[in-house]
């Protein structure tokens, strides 16, 4: 396996132990961290493995990071008018 998928998988394992800890606060701190973590990752799979293993990837990190990505569009969809 290589280093790309080794660290993607590690990033799924901490963004669940994440997403389990008791916390009022400090779950939007993690995401904002996953994310910026998770975007350079998402790169080095897609450059390493291709286009559709970098496409099961984003699927993978967008499914763990939902309610960002929903913020996210409420707040395009509120802007675009």
């Amino acid at each position: 396996m290589t280093l790309s998928l080794v660290l993607a998988f590690l990033w799924i394992v901490v963004a669940n132990v994440l997403g389990m800890l008791p916390s009022r606060h400090s779950h939007w701190l993690a995401a904002y961290v996953l994310i910026a973590l998770g975007v350079p990752l998402l790169g080095f799979v897609t450059y390493e493995h291709g286009p559709w293993v970098g496409l099961v990837a984003l699927a993978a990190g967008a499914s763990i990071l939902r309610w960002p990505l929903l913020y996210l569009g409420r707040w395009l969809t509120r802007r675009g008018g």
